[in-house]
């Protein structure tokens, strides 16, 4: 079977780094689903409307081309402890497909692109290929007595704050975007024990420098990401 995406995301995540690693972290988060020409038709998207959410199946498109492994490092397990892949979310997968739970903000019809579906909480990066949609079900989907395995409760987060008064000059959600998604420690474990190290993040059209010190992460710099577009 061969499949090809029905549309695609335009999201506040300029690049992997940074982007949370499940859907509803970030909830300030924002992204575009635009549809293919072909799948355009009004009709297709009759009665959405009525779902505050929506399970989108992607592509990890950026890793796509480094193939899978039967077993795999999870960061919330400090990235040392190996299990299976098919016991994760990780992007090395057979056929590279992911499944996200997104919040339905809106519906905007637009003349070049159709109608375009403005979702929120999202946890994928620009230009993520979507080959299909489904609607959450609470009754069937929403099962509270789950048990989560070694991921069962929310990740910690970190203290943010800012050295710059360019931080305090962006659009109010891409300043909560930012927030939100440095609180989560975007650092992959491997990377934990440099402490002052400054690293750079894609986010909402601008390119974020912070540094990790404990508990806190502080944002030294805001610079321009030019051709980005991305702005929240």
């Amino acid at each position: 079977m061969e499949i090809q995406p029905i549309a695609h995301l335009r999201t506040c995540f300029g690049s992997k780094f940074a982007v949370p690693r499940q859907p509803g972290l970030c909830p300030s988060a924002w992204g575009e689903l635009v549809f293919e020409p072909e799948y355009r038709q009004a009709e297709a998207l009759r009665g959405i409307e009525g779902f505050s959410h929506l399970w989108l199946i992607f592509g990890f498109h950026l890793t796509a081309k480094g193939g899978w492994s039967p077993t795999v490092r999870p960061p919330r397990l400090g990235g040392n402890e190996r299990v299976g892949v098919f016991a994760t979310r990780s992007t090395f997968r057979p056929n590279n497909l992911g499944l996200s739970l997104v919040r339905l903000d809106g519906i905007e019809r637009r003349e070049k692109e159709g109608n375009v579906l403005l979702l929120g909480g999202v946890d994928l990066v620009d230009g993520t290929p979507v080959f299909d949609i489904k609607p959450y079900l609470p009754y069937a989907e929403a099962l509270p007595e789950a048990r989560g395995g070694f991921a069962q409760d929310e990740p910690e987060r970190l203290k943010v704050a800012s050295e710059t008064a360019d931080f305090d000059g962006l659009p109010e959600r891409s300043r909560r975007v930012i927030v939100e998604a440095l609180s989560l420690d975007p650092r992959p474990p491997a990377g934990r024990d440099e402490p002052g190290r400054v690293h750079g993040a894609g986010l909402c059209g601008v390119d974020v420098k912070f540094r990790i010190e404990g508990d806190e992460c502080r944002i030294v710099a805001v610079e321009a990401a030019p051709g980005s577009g991305l702005n929240g």
